[in-house]
C-alpha cells in the first residue's frame, strides 16, 4: 500500500508539472504579445494545479517551486505598464476577477507586490488587504504555502512601510503587524495540520495511529522553516528596538506559542525565539521567556530549549565582558532556576535524565558567567540532590553520562579540587552514581589534582576529597571481588598512592602547631599515630583525646578500609610520608611536661609500627618487613636505639613466621644484612644480638649457594669502613671460611649429583671478599690466606673435565684486575704481601683469554 501510494504520488506531481509547463508555454506567449488578458487567463490555469490535496509537503514543495519561478516572471510584466497598457490600480483590481481563489490570490500577491512598489497606494494598506484576504484558503498545505509566498513577495517591501514617514513608529508598528498577523496565520495551518489525513498516506488499516501520527509530524516538520521564516522578517526589521521587542513582538509571539498546544509547534517556535533575536533582547525579557515554558504541553522537549537558551547567554556573557553586571542586575541565575523547577514540577512525567540534563546547562551557564559564586555552583548540586532523593542508584545510562558531565564541570573549569571540596552537595551527588560509575569519577578527581598539582592541606578538604573517591579506598556495598579487573584495580590503587604523595602543607608552622594531644591520666603505654603527608602532618591517636581537626584521622579512616588488596598499595606511601615529618623533626624528641604532648619522632614510629602490624597481617610479609628495615634506619637516624631493635626484632620475626618461599627468604635475609650494616645507633649487645640472629639464619638458607652468598655477605657486619668501632677481623674472618666450607660442600654435592663439581663461581666471590677486606687493613686476612684460595681455585678449574665455564673464568679474571686496580700496586707488590704470582700463568693455563687479561692488568 505504502508503496503503491508512493508510485501514485509520484505520477500526480507529474501531472502537475505538465500542466504547469503547458500552461506556462502559453502565458510566455502572451507576455512576448503583450497580451494581458490572455496572460492572466493561462497563469491562472497554471496556478490551478496548485489546489491539488493529493501531493505529500515534500512534492507539493517541488509542484509550488515550479509556479513560483513562473510567477516571478509575470510579476516582471506586470511591472512594465508601458507593454500591458493598465494601470496598477486596474490591474489590481483585475486579478480580483479569477474564477478560483487559489490562483486569484497568488495574482493578488503577485499584483499587489507590484502595486507596493509603485507607490500609488499606502503599503501598510495593501499588506493589510493581503493577509486579510489570504485567508479565504483554510487548506493547511494550501494555504501555507500561499502565505509563504505572501511573504516572500513582501520582505524587500518592509522597508517601503518604515521609510513612508522616515521610520515613524506608527509605520514599524504597522510592518510588525503585518508580519505578526502573517506568522499567527501561518501557525494556526501549520497546526491544523495535525487533523488533517490525506488519502496519499498510503497507510492501510492495519496500521494503528503512532505510524500515522508519525508519518504527520514528519510532513509538519517538513514545513516548519516556512512559518519561522516570519520570526527571522521579524528580527531584521529596523526599527524593532527593545522597548517594541519586549511590548509588543514576543507577548504576541508567545501567545500564540502557549495557545496553539501543539508540543511539535511549541517546540520549534521556542526554538525559534531563542535563535533568532539578539542575545540582549533575551537576557532583558528572561522573565517573560521563561515564563512561557512551564505553560508548554507536556510532551515539549523543555530542557532541550532551555538548555540552548542558557548556551546563547553564555556565549554572551563570554564574547561580552562588559555585559556581566547585567546578567547581576536582572537576577539572570535566580530566574534561571527558578524556570527550572518549575517546569520539572509541571512536567512530573519528564524522565529523570532531561531533569539531570537541565542541571547540567544551568552549572555550564552558573560557571561561566558568574564562576566566583560558588554558592550558585553548590545550589545546583543541591537541586540535583533534590530531584534525585528518594532513588536509589543511577541505572539510567544516559542520566548516568549526565550526572558525570555535572560533576566534571567544576573540576574543569577551576582546575582545582579544592575548589570543588568546599561544595557541601558534590559528595551527596556522587553518591547517586553506581558502584562502576563511582570510581571513573573518583579516577576523573585523582588525575585532576596530579595533573594540577593541587595541594590539599586542611582536614576538611580531606575529608570530603576522601569521601568522594571512597570508590578506591574500599569495595562499595554491592561489588564483588572478583567483578575487579585486576589491572584497572592495580591502576586505580597506584593513583591513590600518588594522591597520598602529593597531600602536602608548605608552612611548617601551620603543619605543626596542631601536632599535640591532651593526656587522660593514663600512663599506661599509648600508641600515638601520625602520617606526614610530603611535609604534611596528621595525626591518629588511641586512648586520648582527639583533636577532629587532625587529618590523620581522616586519612587514616579510610585508608585502614581497603582490605587486604588495597593495604599493600595505600599503606607505604602513608609510611614513607611519616618518615618525611621524623627527618623534620629530628632533635625535637624529649619529654615534655604539662596536657600538650608535642609531635615527636618516637610517637610517630609508634604509629608506624602499628601501620606495619596491620600490614602484615594482611599476607604481604615482604612488603612489611621492607617497611620495619625502612623505619629502622629512620630510628637509626634519630638516635632511637630502642625503636630501631624494635623494628628489627620485628622484621625478624616475619621472617621466622610468615616469609616461607626459599627466593623471598634469600632476599628478605640480604635486606635485613645490608640495612644492619648501615646502622650506628646500637650498642654492642643489641649489634652483637642482631648480627648473630642475621648470620644463624643465612646459614640455614634452603640451597648451599644461598647460604654461601648471605653468610659471606655477613662479615660486613662485622667490619665497616666508616665506623671504628665495628672492626672485628676475627669475626669477619670465621664468615669467610664458613662461607668457605658451605661453597666446598656445594662443589661436593654438585659432583655427586651430576658427575662433575661445576663452577667456580662461588669460590670467585669468597675470593672477592678475602681481597675486598685485605685491601682494608684486615689483618686476619692474610696473603697466605688469599693464595691457598687461588690455589684452590686453580685445583677446582683443573679438576672439571667438562667444557669450562667462561663466564665463571672471566669474572676470576675481572676480580683480580680489579682488585689490583684498587690496590695500585705492582707484581712486586702482591708478592710482597705473599701473594706468590709465580703460578699465575699456570692457574690460567688453558684459558688463553684469561691469560690475556690478567697481563693487561698487570702491566
Amino acid at each position: 500500500m505504502i508503496a503503491n501510494g508512493i508510485e501514485d504520488e509520484d505520477k500526480w506531481l507529474a501531472e502537475g508539472i505538465a500542466g504547469i509547463q503547458h500552461n506556462a508555454f502559453y502565458m510566455h506567449r502572451a507576455l512576448d504579445s503583450n497580451n494581458l488578458r490572455e496572460a492572466l487567463k493561462y497563469s491562472a490555469q497554471m496556478l490551478s494545479e496548485l489546489r491539488t490535496s493529493r501531493l505529500s509537503p515534500h512534492k507539493y514543495f517541488e509542484l509550488y517551486m515550479r509556479a513560483f519561478d513562473e510567477l516571478r516572471r509575470l510579476e516582471i510584466f506586470f511591472k512594465e505598464e508601458d507593454k500591458h497598457g493598465c494601470t496598477v490600480s486596474d490591474l489590481y483590481e483585475l486579478v480580483q476577477h479569477a474564477g478560483n481563489i487559489l490562483p486569484r490570490l497568488y495574482l493578488l500577491c503577485t499584483v499587489g507586490s507590484v502595486y507596493i512598489k509603485s507607490k500609488d497606494a499606502p503599503a501598510k494598506d495593501v499588506l493589510k488587504d493581503l493577509v486579510e484576504m489570504c485567508r479565504g484558503v483554510q487548506h493547511p498545505i494550501r494555504g501555507l504555502f500561499l502565505r509563504s509566498y505572501l511573504a516572500q513577495v513582501s520582505r524587500d517591501k518592509l522597508p517601503d512601510i518604515v521609510s513612508e514617514k522616515e521610520g515613524d513608529a506608527e509605520t514599524i508598528m504597522d510592518a510588525v503587524e503585518f508580519v505578526l498577523q502573517n506568522f499567527i496565520e501561518m501557525n494556526k495551518l501549520w497546526v491544523r495540520m495535525q487533523l488533517q489525513l490525506r488519502p496519499s498516506i498510503g497507510l492501510s488499516g492495519l496500521q494503528g495511529p503512532v505510524r500515522v501520527k508519525e508519518k504527520r509530524d514528519k510532513e509538519r516538520s517538513e514545513l516548519r522553516d516556512l512559518v519561522g521564516k516570519n520570526l527571522h522578517v521579524l528580527s531584521q526589521i529596523e526599527g524593532v528596538d527593545l522597548e517594541m521587542y519586549k511590548d509588543t513582538v514576543l507577548p504576541r509571539v508567545l501567545e500564540q506559542v502557549v495557545n496553539c498546544k501543539d508540543e511539535l509547534a511549541q517546540y520549534y517556535l521556542m526554538d525559534c525565539i531563542i535563535q533568532v533575536f539578539p542575545d540582549e533582547y533575551h537576557l532583558q525579557t528572561l522573565e517573560a521567556l521563561l515564563g512561557a515554558c512551564p505553560q508548554l504541553q507536556p510532551a515539549v522537549d523543555v530542557k532541550t530549549v532551555l538548555s540552548r537558551l542558557m548556551e546563547r547567554l553564555s556565549n554572551y556573557a563570554a564574547s561580552s565582558p562588559e555585559v556581566l553586571p547585567e546578567f547581576l542586575q536582572v537576577e539572570a541565575f535566580a530566574k534561571l532556576s527558578s524556570a527550572i523547577g518549575k517546569v520539572i514540577e509541571a512536567q512530573v512525567d519528564m524522565p529523570i535524565v532531561g531533569a539531570i540534563t537541565l542541571f547540567v546547562s544551568l552549572l555550564t551557564f552558573t560557571l561561566r558567567v558568574h564562576p566566583d559564586r560558588l554558592d550558585c555552583v553548590d545550589q545546583v548540586l543541591g537541586s540535583c540532590v533534590k530531584k534525585l532523593s528518594g532513588k536509589a542508584k543511577l541505572e539510567d545510562s544516559k542520566a548516568t553520562k549526565q550526572v558525570v558531565a555535572l560533576l566534571t564541570a567544576p573540576l574543569e573549569k577551576y582546575n582545582d579540587i579544592v575548589t570543588a571540596l568546599t561544595l557541601s552537595n558534590y559528595p551527596r551527588v556522587m553518591d547517586y552514581l553506581d558502584n562502576g560509575t563511582n570510581k571513573v569519577m573518583a579516577m576523573v578527581i585523582v588525575q585532576s589534582i596530579m595533573k594540577n598539582n593541587t595541594c590539599i592541606s586542611t582536614t576538611d578538604q580531606v575529608e570530603v576529597l576522601f569521601e568522594l573517591i571512597k570508590g578506591l579506598i574500599k569495595d562499595l556495598d554491592g561489588t564483588l571481588a572478583d567483578e575487579l579487573d585486576e589491572e584497572d584495580f592495580k591502576e586505580e590503587q597506584n593513583s591513590v598512592a600518588r594522591l597520598i604523595h602529593m597531600l602536602n602543607n608548605d608552612d611548617p608552622e601551620e603543619m605543626l602547631k596542631h601536632y599535640s594531644v591532651r593526656h587522660l591520666g593514663l600512663r599506661s603505654y599509648c600508641f600515638v599515630h601520625a602520617v606526614y603527608f610530603a611535609g604534611l602532618e596528621i595525626h591518629y591517636w588511641h586512648n586520648m583525646t582527639v583533636h577532629l581537626d587532625f587529618i590523620i584521622c581522616t586519612v587514616r579512616k579510610h585508608i585502614m578500609t581497603g582490605g587486604p588488596n588495597r593495604l599493600p598499595f595505600t599503606a607505604p606511601p602513608l609510611v614513607f610520608s611519616a618518615l618525611k615529618l621524623v627527618r623534620r623533626l629530628q632533635g625535637q624528641d624529649g619529654e615534655v611536661d604539662g596536657e600538650e604532648v608535642p609531635a615527636t619522632p618516637k610517637k610517630i614510629f609508634q604509629l608506624l609500627n602499628q601501620t606495619i602490624e596491620t600490614l602484615s597481617s594482611v599476607q604481604s610479609p615482604e612488603l612489611a618487613l621492607r617497611l620495619y628495615l625502612q623505619c629502622a634506619e629512620a630510628a637509626n637516624d634519630s638516635d632511637l636505639e630502642p625503636v630501631a631493635y624494635e623494628f628489627f626484632t620485628q622484621a625478624f620475626m616475619l621472617y621466622e613466621e610468615e616469609v616461607a618461599d626459599s627466593k623471598a627468604q634469600v632476599t628478605a635475609i640480604h635486606l635485613i644484612i645490608g640495612t644492619l650494616q648501615r646502622m650506628t645507633v646500637f650498642g654492642v649487645e643489641n649489634r652483637d644480638t642482631l648480627t648473630h640472629k642475621a648470620t644463624g639464619y643465612s646459614a640455614k638458607l634452603l640451597k648451599k649457594p644461598d647460604q654461601c652468598r648471605a653468610v659471606y655477605a655477613c662479615s660486613h657486619l662485622f667490619w665497616v669502613d666508616d665506623q671504628d668501632g665495628i672492626k672485628d677481623g676475627e669475626r669477619v674472618l670465621l664468615c669467610l671460611k664458613r662461607s668457605l666450607r658451605i661453597a666446598n660442600a656445594a662443589q661436593h654435592m654438585a659432583n655427586v649429583a651430576r658427575g662433575s663439581s661445576g663452577p667456580v663461581t662461588l669460590f670467585v666471590e669468597i675470593l672477592n671478599k678475602y681481597l675486598y677486606f685485605f685491601e682494608r687493613g684486615n689483618p686476619q686476612v692474610t696473603g697466605e690466606a688469599i693464595q691457598s684460595l687461588i690455589e684452590l681455585i686453580k685445583t677446582e678449574m683443573q679438576s672439571d673435565t667438562t667444557t669450562p665455564d667462561k663466564a665463571s673464568n672471566a669474572f676470576f679474571a675481572g676480580v683480580l684486575r680489579v682488585r689490583m686496580a684498587n690496590r695500585r700496586t705492582s707484581l712486586q707488590g702482591w708478592s710482597e704481601a705473599g701473594i706468590g704470582m709465580g703460578d699465575q700463568r699456570g692457574i690460567l693455563n688453558g684459558f688463553g683469554f684469561v691469560i690475556f687479561t690478567l697481563k693487561m692488568c698487570l702491566v
